[in-house]
């Protein structure tokens, strides 16, 4: 018998929260049916959804695997908050993504650690920081981290962020996989916080005030950027982004005009820019890049760090593939 602990995404909006259930069963793991009525999924008259499985991962806490599905209606068509279908029609393998994912660790009223006492001191000491009075945390993050890697998922690192009790981690995988990754990695975070006892904030501006929000910026690239780019193709890439930019900020997560204010390392929501090693415009062009010849990739930092990595992919692929 195996332990499959089945993870989807539920029709709750602007953006979906994670789901799961464990099957123990025989053999390989089935399509399974669910209660769409109590995920905002389906109508309690006719309240079963599927679940396909589309990825597996070893299960870092117990024997048994991890089992991402996407979901369909009762009748075997794409549900409506399936998000994960339309990117996968586009994106191949040569696609690479890079995710850095920046949350919050909250206790469980919702204030970030190491604020109880009030609001702490500027920010400045905690980016990177080492030691008690400019960390919080630590020992949860790497938790996570070692999680993930157990399940075989690609964190390329993590780090203390700019604000106390504020953290990163990134995440890199290649074509549709990057974003089940991603969302893998998100199930993995909220279940090693229950452990500790503490909740995880991925909205992009928990607290409002002189601190960074929280962002997803995506570092993506393709075979031709990779290996054959030239200063021409890249600017390119960034001006077809620029002409849709409207649609890409409405694909990249809510509140996000909260966090894109032209501040704390953002451009204006309303502004595009792009620039080589500009932390203040939409589209950064890595030094990596231009030191490699052209040939590297391109950093994203317009999404929310409670963006749907499923309908970033659609964007930039769908934009610079059209």
């Amino acid at each position: 018998m195996t332990k499959y602990e089945y993870i989807w995404l539920d029709g709750f909006k602007p953006e979906p929260s994670l789901r799961s259930k464990v099957k123990v069963t025989e053999g390989e793991a089935p399509d399974w049916s669910f209660d769409g009525s109590s995920t905002k999924q389906a109508e309690g008259g006719s309240s079963d959804c599927l679940l396909l499985p589309v990825q597996m991962y070893d299960n870092p806490t117990t024997d048994g695997a991890l089992v991402m599905c996407q979901v369909q209606t009762g009748e075997h068509e794409t549900h409506p908050s399936n998000e994960r279908a339309a990117a996968a029609e586009i994106v191949t393998d040569e696609w690479w993504f890079g995710f850095e994912q920046e949350y919050f660790f909250t206790d469980l009223e919702g204030e970030p650690l190491g604020w109880d006492k009030g609001v702490p001191r500027a920010q400045g000491d905690y980016y990177c920081g080492v030691g008690s009075n400019n960390v919080v945390g630590r020992e949860i993050a790497d938790a996570h981290l070692d999680a993930c890697l157990d399940a075989g998922i690609e964190l390329t690192g993590t780090n203390a962020e700019v604000a106390l009790g504020q953290w990163e981690y990134q995440c890199l995988g290649k074509g549709i996989k990057a974003g089940d990754d991603l969302w893998v990695s998100r199930y993995l975070l909220h279940k090693v916080a229950e452990e500790f006892g503490v909740s995880v904030n991925i909205h992009p501006k928990p607290k409002t005030g002189d601190w960074n929000g929280s962002g997803m910026h995506t570092n993506f690239s393709n075979e031709e950027m990779r290996s054959s780019g030239t200063e021409e193709l890249f600017t390119s890439m960034c001006e077809k982004l620029g002409k849709v930019h409207a649609e890409g900020i409405a694909s990249y997560g809510s509140d996000n005009d909260m966090r894109l204010t032209g501040l704390h390392e953002t451009q204006s929501i309303d502004q595009f820019s792009f620039g080589v090693s500009d932390r203040g415009a939409s589209i950064r062009i890595p030094i990596y890049t231009l030191e490699h010849n052209w040939n590297g990739y391109l950093e994203d930092r317009r999404p929310a760090s409670n963006a749907d990595p499923y309908k970033i992919i659609a964007h930039i692929v769908g934009t610079l593939t059209a």
